[in-house]
């Protein structure tokens, strides 16, 4: 039985709530709404990783929350949840889109660029404590009795959005200097992955060797190119079994680019533990 079906989600069980108090904290937080099956919210969200590795695929483009990562994500991407930890715990800021047009929440539309293409930034002990001590101060205020409890939450909302932008611009440069290999492989993958899943396709497009290339972008993410390849793969295939109903196993194994439904199988049951049919009828 999936985590999901035991325990209602924090942010499915405080939708009301979300909508009355227009942000609220929400803890114990172990995953998606939606499991592994894709999620798109309709309301801002800050996701701050505590403990564990979750491996998402947001849109078309891996990502990852880990122990003091924090994620920035706009409303209406897709999310899907590839693999986690079963130690995975995060703590989710939800803000309602009612109340983003706020003028004191402008941030929020200045920091677009930097975060709806790349949502997570990885701080160090104390940046992760700095953020931590202003949620534990927006906690205090929803147990106190205060007059304008949703002033001064916009206003510590604010204070963090401008601490989380400050240590994202002082990585941005180095982000975008160190990992341009990877940042090719994950933009190319979203374009070939179906037809192509050798390593030394990317490598080609990349001008390097196959070798070399996946060296690169082992230092610049921890993991292998192949890795990337094999969690692309993977997360299009949960997909398309889990909304894709009306699509047979091996329909689906020709648009992700096998030539045979027990290659296909194969693969699948190699990375996840069960056959696509399995899979499916988790449902």
């Amino acid at each position: 039985m999936k985590e999901s079906q035991i325990t209602p989600h924090p942010m499915l069980s405080n939708l009301q709530r979300i909508k009355e108090e227009g942000i609220v904290v929400l803890d114990d937080v172990r995953g998606l709404p939606t499991g592994d099956k894709p999620f798109v919210s309709p309301d801002y969200v800050i996701c701050i990783g505590h403990r564990g590795h979750i491996q998402l695929m947001y849109d078309d483009q891996s990502d990852y929350s880990e122990k003091h990562t924090v994620g920035v994500i706009f409303p209406n991407h897709r999310l899907c949840m590839v693999n986690k930890t079963d130690d995975y715990l995060a703590t989710l800021i939800v803000v309602d889109a009612s109340i983003l047009d706020d003028p004191i929440l402008q941030i929020i539309n200045q920091m677009r660029y930097r975060y709806e293409l790349h949502p997570c930034v990885k701080l160090d002990s104390h940046e992760y404590r700095m953020i931590t001590d202003v949620v534990e101060g927006m906690r205090e205020i929803k147990r106190l009795e205060l007059p304008d409890k949703r002033m001064l939450m916009t206003r510590l909302l604010e204070f963090l959005l401008r601490l989380l932008s400050q240590y994202r611009k002082s990585k941005l440069h180095e982000t975008n200097a160190n990992k341009r290999v990877s940042a090719q492989l994950h933009s190319d993958l979203a374009q070939y992955f179906r037809k192509h899943h050798d390593v030394g396709f990317y490598a080609e497009r990349a001008c390097l060797t196959p070798k070399y290339f996946s060296a690169v972008v082992k230092q610049e993410t921890g993991h292998s190119a192949a890795y990337w390849i094999r969690v692309k793969i993977i997360a299009e295939a949960k997909m398309l079994l889990h909304i894709r109903n009306d699509l047979s196993v091996q329909t689906i194994a020709d648009m992700l680019g096998f030539g045979e439904q027990s290659t296909f199988s194969r693969y699948f049951k190699n990375e996840t533990g069960m056959s696509p049919t399995e899979f499916r009828e988790l449902d």
